[in-house]
C-alpha cells in the first residue's frame, strides 16, 4: 500500500467534516449525553479535567465542555484544531486546543487530567504495536493516578469477518442542504484504506470531495492487551446495545 498522511487527510476535510453527520450539532449533544455519564459515574460529576487527544473539529470535546467540564482538545491536524477552536468560540466555550500527535503529547502537562477521551475510531490510526504502545503510554502519562481513558472504536471483531469494501451511500438533508456520503475500503491484511467521498449541494451547483486515510482493524483483544501492558486496570468494554452509541467503547483506569 502507498503511504498516506493522516494529518493531511484531516486537514483537507476540516472545513467539511460536519457534512458526514446528519446533524453535527445534534451528534455533539447525543455523544456528550453518553460519554459524559460514563466518566461522571466513575469520577464524580466534577467539573472534570478532560483531555480529548484526537479532538478533530470538536465533536466530543465541545459536548463535554457544554456539560461543564474543563476540556483540552488536541489533534495532529492543525486545520481541525483551528476549526474546533473556532466552534468553541462560536458556542461561548472557554477551551484550550493544541496541535499534537497522540504518540507525542509532551506539549501537555503530565498527571493533570481526570480522563482522556479518544473518540471516533482514532486509535486504529496507530498502525503498529509500537505506535499503539507509544500512544497509550503518552495517554497514561497525562492521567492522574486513578484517572480513566475512554476510547470509541469500530467493531472490528465483526468487521474482520466480512471485510466490507463499501459503506453507504447515505443521503442527508433537503433542498440546499442535500448531500451524499459514501466510503470505499481497500483491504491489505489487517490494514485498510478508507476512501471517503462527499458530494453536496452548494447554491445551484453540486460539489464533490475525495480523501483517503489508512486504519488498522484493531480487535478488542488486541486493544485490551495493549491497555493491560500499559498498566491500565479495570478494562471494560461497553457495547452499543447497552449505550445506544454508534461504536463499542473501552474504559480503563490508570493504576496508582
Amino acid at each position: 500500500m502507498t503511504s498516506i498522511d493522516t494529518a493531511a487527510f484531516y486537514d483537507d476535510l476540516a472545513e467539511h467534516y460536519h457534512l458526514i453527520f446528519e446533524d453535527w450539532g445534534s451528534s455533539i449533544e447525543r455523544q456528550a449525553c453518553v460519554l459524559g455519564p460514563l466518566l461522571e459515574n466513575r469520577l464524580g460529576r466534577g467539573p472534570l479535567k478532560i483531555l480529548d487527544c484526537a479532538c478533530g473539529i470538536g465533536t466530543q470535546a465541545l459536548g463535554l465542555a457544554r456539560r461543564g467540564h474543563s476540556v483540552v482538545g488536541a489533534d495532529l491536524s492543525k486545520a481541525a484544531v483551528e476549526r474546533a477552536a473556532r466552534e468553541a468560540r462560536r458556542l461561548g466555550l472557554a477551551m484550550e486546543f493544541q496541535v499534537a500527535d497522540m504518540r507525542d503529547l509532551s506539549a501537555l502537562p503530565v498527571a493533570e487530567f481526570d480522563a482522556v477521551v479518544v473518540g471516533d475510531n482514532s486509535l486504529p490510526h496507530l498502525l503498529s504495536d509500537e505506535d499503539l504502545r507509544r500512544g497509550l503510554a503518552n495517554i497514561s502519562e497525562r492521567l492522574k493516578p486513578g484517572g480513566f481513558v475512554l476510547a470509541t472504536i469500530r467493531d472490528y471483531d465483526c468487521v474482520l469477518r466480512s471485510q466490507p469494501d463499501f459503506q453507504g451511500p447515505t443521503f442527508y438533508g433537503e433542498g440546499e442542504t442535500r448531500r451524499i456520503v459514501h466510503q470505499v475500503w481497500d483491504w491489505d491484511g489487517e490494514e485498510y484504506v478508507v476512501h471517503l467521498y462527499l458530494t453536496w449541494r452548494s447554491g445551484s451547483e453540486w460539489r464533490a470531495k475525495h480523501a483517503a486515510c489508512r486504519y488498522r482493524a484493531m480487535t478488542r483483544a488486541k486493544l485490551t492487551a495493549g491497555l493491560a501492558a500499559g498498566g491500565f486496570q479495570e478494562i471494560e468494554w461497553v457495547m452499543p446495545d447497552v449505550t445506544t452509541f454508534y461504536q463499542p467503547m473501552v474504559i480503563a483506569r490508570k493504576g496508582a
